[in-house]
């Protein structure tokens, strides 16, 4: 399969810019860059002092729903084999408050680019970055499993932009390979996310305030999961689900310890649990 030219489109994201980084490490290949903000500083950008980047990334501030039209005049105009797409609102919480916008963005928005990529004739292959949130609480699944049970707006809006892509795929033969991760980490991590901010507050001494902590989570770092989605491109097949998993689960409070023994500091005296909450912990 000849490759010159990706898109990856969320490459603000935290798993969309390490995937940036990594394709200008260990490819050849032209990337497209598309995110509904402005680039990030620094200090998000893993890919920002890539001594490959001025020479084979381009970037491009357009939002998935609002400016569909030009995303998509500039992916005919570039005309790119590959589209990954990460671009996703995922804050679970806040899904509850306003969930049309999670559908307008998760579904209707990948609804509105699969369906143009599937009239084009350059596209090679289509990576659809999901979640494994989709299968609810079920914890033990199989790549080929054709399960969803949601519990949220954002894991309903996840599921239903995936249940179109397979739909296109099924009908139309739409080239999709879906990715499910599990928790992602590694440099450049916004600070709220669990192991970042547990270390600024430890590194701050202040006390670490845990709702909970004790539902078992897996997680995976950046870097592996990046060559995953590389792998899934050069050797995946349409129509498929990747799970990437270091196979490890761990609650909350037992990472937590990890990283206050990690830094030889008490867990005892630096993490307080509040009996005030009991939902999920901030992880994702």
């Amino acid at each position: 399969m000849g490759i010159n030219k990706i898109a990856v489109i969320g490459s603000n994201s935290f798993s969309g810019s390490h995937f940036v980084d990594y394709l200008l490490t260990n490819t050849d290949w032209r990337i497209i860059g598309i995110s509904r903000s402005s680039e990030y500083p620094e200090i998000f950008l893993p890919y920002f002092h890539n001594k490959n980047k001025k020479k084979r990334f381009k970037f491009f501030k357009f939002d998935l729903v609002a400016d569909f039209k030009k995303l998509a005049a500039l992916l005919d105009k570039d005309k790119p084999e590959v589209v990954v797409n990460f671009a996703a609102q995922s804050n679970v919480p806040a899904s509850w408050e306003n969930p049309e916008d999670w559908f307008r963005t998760n579904c209707l928005g990948i609804v509105n680019l699969a369906d143009h990529l599937n009239k084009t004739k350059y596209l090679l292959r289509y990576i659809q970055i999901s979640t494994p949130e989709v299968y609810g609480p079920c914890r033990n699944f199989k790549e080929n499993l054709n399960y969803y049970n949601p519990t949220t707006p954002y894991a309903a809006s996840k599921a239903a932009g995936d249940l179109f892509l397979n739909a296109l795929f099924q009908t139309r033969g739409f080239p999709v390979s879906f990715v499910r991760s599990a928790n992602v980490y590694g440099s450049h991590q916004q600070p709220y996310r669990i192991i970042p901010s547990s270390v600024i507050l430890i590194k701050k001494g202040k006390n670490i305030v845990l709702h909970g902590g004790v539902v078992k989570r897996n997680f995976i770092h950046i870097k592996d999961a990046a060559e995953g989605f590389l792998r899934v491109i050069q050797k995946g097949n349409p129509g498929k689900v990747y799970h990437f998993s270091s196979g490890d689960n761990i609650t909350i409070k037992e990472l937590v310890r990890l990283i206050c023994n990690r830094l030889e500091v008490s867990f005892k005296k630096t993490v307080q649990d509040s009996p005030t909450k009991s939902g999920r912990e901030r992880d994702k």
